[in-house]
C-alpha cells in the first residue's frame, strides 16, 4: 500500500476509472462489456458521482499518479432475476450497500489495495447511517476473488449449489464495523 493514493473520484478521474473497470472486464471476466450488467462503467457520474450516497474510490499509483484501482458503492440491491429472491428480499435497495468495482491493475495487485479500498467504502456506508447491510455478489472463477472475498465476509448464497447452478456467483455480506 506504500505511497498510492487513494480518494473519492472527481470529474477528472472518471476516465481514469473506466479504463481501469473496462479492462478488467475484458481481461478478468469471460463475459467482456455487457451494458446491462455494466452501464455504471460507461457513465460513472450518474451512477457514483451524483448520488449522495454513492461513491466511487480510486487508487492512484506513486510513480506517475495513473489511476490503477477503482471501488464503487452504491444503494441499489441485487434485482431478481436474474438473482435469487430470496437475495432480493434480504437485500433491498435503499439499505443495502452494494459494492461494485473493486478493481486492481494486474502489476499492482497483492498490495492490499482493494483490501484498503473495501474498507474505505464500509467505513462509507457506517457513516451514512442509512444502510442496515453491506452486499457484494462475485464471480468465483477470477482468480484470487473468492479467497479475498471470503477473507473479508461471509458467504449468504453460493450458486454453484442450486440444483440448475444458476450463474455460477457466490454472494456476500460483508460487516460495515459500526
Amino acid at each position: 500500500m506504500l505511497d498510492y493514493c487513494i480518494r473519492a473520484a472527481g470529474p477528472d478521474d472518471l476516465d481514469g476509472a473506466r479504463a481501469v473497470m473496462l479492462d478488467t472486464v475484458y481481461r478478468d471476466f469471460a463475459t467482456g462489456y455487457v451494458p446491462r450488467w455494466h452501464a455504471d462503467i460507461i457513465d460513472p457520474a450518474a451512477a457514483y458521482l451524483a448520488p449522495a450516497r454513492h461513491t466511487l474510490l480510486v487508487a492512484l499509483a506513486p510513480d506517475d499518479g495513473q489511476i490503477v484501482a477503482t471501488a464503487a458503492l452504491d444503494s441499489r440491491g441485487p434485482v431478481h432475476p436474474p438473482n435469487p429472491r430470496h437475495l432480493a428480499e434480504r437485500y433491498p435497495s435503499g439499505e443495502t450497500a452494494q459494492l461494485r468495482r473493486v478493481y486492481v491493475r494486474p502489476a499492482h495487485r497483492r498490495r492490499g489495495l482493494a483490501r484498503h479500498l473495501v474498507a474505505e467504502l464500509l467505513a462509507f456506508a457506517a457513516a451514512d447511517g442509512g444502510y442496515r447491510a453491506a452486499y457484494l455478489h462475485t464471480d468465483p472463477a477470477v482468480p484470487g476473488a473468492e479467497a479475498f472475498w471470503r477473507s473479508l465476509g461471509k458467504v449468504v448464497h453460493d450458486e454453484r449449489d442450486d440444483a440448475a447452478g444458476g450463474q455460477g456467483i457466490m454472494h456476500f455480506e460483508l460487516p460495515m464495523g459500526r
